[in-house]
């Protein structure tokens, strides 16, 4: 295999470098390492055709302006803390703020936000970068030096691996996702009302009006939030209004829990009936939460691309969100020293 690099921008004074992976059948990766983000998916549809399945942006401008988290390393939390404020050890912890009144996806200068170093190492049927980032303590209002390292991995076989490392040296919080928007049909094919999502769940984690959760279990069969494969995304979009759960979010934005809990396993797959192309995903965390582009309205995306509601859909893996205020939820993201933070999700894409 192979990994290409290039000059993709300046930020804060220093190179921004572009880095593509490309596989023996000439499906590639794309990553930037300001943010770690996930710049283009591309791999072949039922006939070998290729196409960018990631929303996302052709320079770093687009990436330093607002862009929805597209592509975006997460972390040190991703998804929601209610107001911004934990308890830990007998200490209370005040957040930054940057989703109204709760703060989301590590706060408004999060990881997605920092210049990582980054090791390249290319292997005969793998590529991988390492990207290596230390966040001070008390960057976003966080405790602990927290020493993060994720590597992304691309094989022949168009399997995305994603591993997060991390360890503290005081007890801190720490919850890692990715946030690409997928589209099978192609990242400027329109909406993605045609795909089907099925995910390994039979509850989600009700949220109040700001999208906080409620800290109970909702059964989702029989309502449009069951993601059982019986339906395409749009015709669950569809029945929004039937579902109290789905107004205030717009669509889906919802957190489910996982059958499989903390073991390694099958979380979710999607597929686009029309190319043929479908992703699993594989992990071993306990949740992930399904993201829809409600309210997405960006211009200027990829070759021009305007990227609106319902362009793209996000399969986060995660622990439930605001589970710092929840411990009734499933495992916990608090990180000690002497512990090691290590998750690995696989987006595995195939064709059927």
């Amino acid at each position: 295999m192979a990994i290409e690099k290039k000059l993709f921008g300046v930020y804060d004074g220093r190179d921004v470098f572009l880095f593509t992976m490309t596989n023996a059948a000439g499906a590639s990766v794309s990553m930037t390492n300001y943010g770690a983000i996930v710049t283009s998916i591309c791999v072949p549809d039922r006939e070998g055709r290729l196409a960018d399945v990631a929303l996302g942006f052709d320079s770093l401008d687009k990436y330093l302006a607002s862009h929805g988290s597209m592509g975006d390393t997460i972390g040190r939390y991703g998804n929601r803390i209610a107001k911004g404020q934990f308890t830990l050890d007998g200490v209370k912890y005040q957040l930054n703020l940057n989703n109204g009144a709760n703060h989301l996806h590590g706060g408004p200068n999060g990881l997605s936000k920092k210049l990582w170093d980054v090791e390249e190492v290319s292997c005969e049927h793998m590529d991988s970068l390492v990207f290596h980032y230390l966040s001070p303590d008390g960057e976003e209002n966080y405790p602990g030096n927290l020493d993060v390292h994720v590597t992304y991995s691309w094989d022949d076989d168009c399997n995305l691996s994603i591993r997060y490392e991390a360890v503290t040296d005081k007890a801190t919080l720490c919850n890692m996702t990715n946030h690409t928007y997928f589209n099978l049909a192609g990242h400027d094919s329109g909406d993605i009302c045609g795909q089907t999502v099925q995910i390994e769940a039979d509850v989600i984690t009700p949220v109040d009006s700001g999208l906080i959760p409620l800290g109970t279990y909702m059964p989702v069969a029989g309502t449009p939030l069951a993601m059982d494969g019986k339906h395409t995304l749009g015709e669950g979009l569809a029945k929004m209004n039937t579902c109290p759960q789905m107004i205030p979010a717009g669509g889906y934005d919802h957190n489910y829990v996982l059958r499989k809990g903390e073991a390694v396993g099958l979380v979710a797959c999607a597929w686009d009936p029309a190319s043929g192309r479908s992703m699993l995903v594989i992990s071993d965390q306990p949740a992930v939460q399904l993201y829809t582009a409600c309210t997405t309205d960006l211009s200027g995306g990829k070759g021009g691309a305007h990227y609106g509601h319902f362009s793209g859909f996000c399969l986060e893996t995660q622990h439930c969100p605001d589970d710092p205020n929840h411990p009734q939820f499933p495992g916990t993201t608090v990180l000690r020293p002497g512990e090691k933070y290590d998750t690995q999700t696989i987006y595995a894409f195939r064709t059927c």
